[in-house]
């Protein structure tokens, strides 16, 4: 039974109905651009075939009241006393109905049924998926018009004032703007965003080492603040406005370590750049080579790789049908991404499990994954 058949079944067993409304809102995974979304830098992720899904139905009241069969817990609350309470999952609904109001618009409360088959701390944004998620669903019910970088916005706001976590705008916005068939270019100082097609034949394989980030945001903050110091000797607003002939010229005088941090940053928005033409023309030879060298600037200029995610890259690039690997996420665990032929993607994933698992002793959870559409209404009966 897929997520969307379970949602739909335990909807229909609650309220003795059928849902009129589905609402499904995917995870993501980023092919390159690491690190840079906090330097108003270049990334270039899609939105993958792994979503969470909401079935529901509108209220004539202001509460909302919705089951999550992952967490098998009942959230309810009212429009008009929406508390923060750290609630666990129920706090990204919670603050996704808080900015709503922030933002002026008008909600009508609703009842449903939610589950998802995104992995949870694997780095592939479940939270981003639950807040689009929330998002839609409350368009759907209220009849507000859908924005998507508008509201991509809106789930940044809500993980840094309501849930309290500095994240960068990258996770919401491809949630947001997927597109079946390509990951997505986006420009995180302009927001714009350019469609890049996965090269013919291609697939991109999600790499879970079965490992989860430690001490990620203590090393998520002194890297950022290290970032901070090189933009500000270079007396730019960020990283994205130093080129590399810049910051070479610097590399005597900037503190070895600092110079480290920028020469990731600086070189891997180039290499998205170079990504994006590369998918363009179809190379996914070139395309590879550069998710190598992302892996590597990764791991030895910005120091956020680990032994698993090492490990994964290695045993992936192994395989001759496997163009390039690269960590992917904020690192320290999570997961890896690899560009394979797409004819070989099932067995590719077989034996680079059974590898690594002889390798660390770790059963890895490894996903096939195709391009999908942002958060949408997927079903919808007409006076909903």
């Amino acid at each position: 039974m897929t997520t969307r058949q379970h949602v739909i079944q335990q909807f229909s067993q609650q309220f003795d109905t059928h849902p009129p409304i589905i609402v499904r809102s995917p995870g993501r995974v980023n092919l390159i651009g690491e690190h840079t979304d906090y330097n108003d830098g270049f990334v270039l992720p899609m939105a993958i075939n792994r979503a969470t899904w909401i079935a529901l139905r509108p209220r004539e009241d202001d509460r909302v009241i919705v089951h999550s069969l992952d967490f098998e817990e009942t959230l309810a609350f009212s429009l008009s006393d929406i508390r923060h309470e750290d609630a666990g999952w129920g706090e990204y609904l919670k603050g996704v109905a808080w900015a709503l109001q922030e933002a002026g618009h008008t909600l009508r409360g609703w009842e449903g049924v939610l589950a998802g088959d995104v992995p949870i701390g694997a780095g592939l944004s479940s939270s981003a998926a639950l807040e689009l998620a929330t998002a839609r669903a409350f368009a759907a019910v209220s009849g507000f018009a859908w924005d998507a970088t508008t509201m991509a916005k809106l789930g940044q706001r809500v993980e840094n004032r309501w849930i309290g976590v500095q994240t960068g705008i990258m996770d919401q916005m491809i949630v947001a703007n997927g597109h079946e068939g390509y990951a997505v270019l986006i420009d995180c100082r302009s927001l714009e965003t350019k469609l890049a097609p996965l090269p013919a034949h291609t697939a991109a394989v999600i790499l879970d080492t079965a490992t989860r980030r430690g001490l990620v945001d203590s090393a998520y903050n002194e890297r950022r603040a290290q970032c901070e110091a090189a933009a500000q000797y270079f007396g730019v607003a960020a990283l994205r406005d130093v080129s590399p002939a810049q910051l070479e010229a610097a590399s005597t005088e900037l503190d070895a370590l600092i110079y480290r941090r920028a020469r990731h940053v600086v070189s891997e928005n180039q290499r998205t750049l170079d990504a994006l033409d590369a998918m363009h023309a179809g190379d996914a030879q070139r395309l590879g080579q550069l998710m190598n060298a992302s892996h590597e600037s990764l791991r030895d200029d910005y120091e956020v790789s680990s032994e698993a995610l090492n490990t994964m890259v290695d045993v992936a690039r192994a395989e001759s049908v496997c163009y390039g690997a690269r960590m992917t996420g904020a690192g320290f665990g999570g997961c890896a991404v690899a560009l394979v032929e797409a004819a070989s993607a099932g067995e590719f994933a077989e034996r680079v499990s059974k590898r690594y698992q002889a390798a660390t002793g770790l059963a890895p959870n490894i996903y096939v994954s195709t391009a999908t559409n942002g958060a949408e209404i997927v079903a919808q009966q007409s006076g909903s």
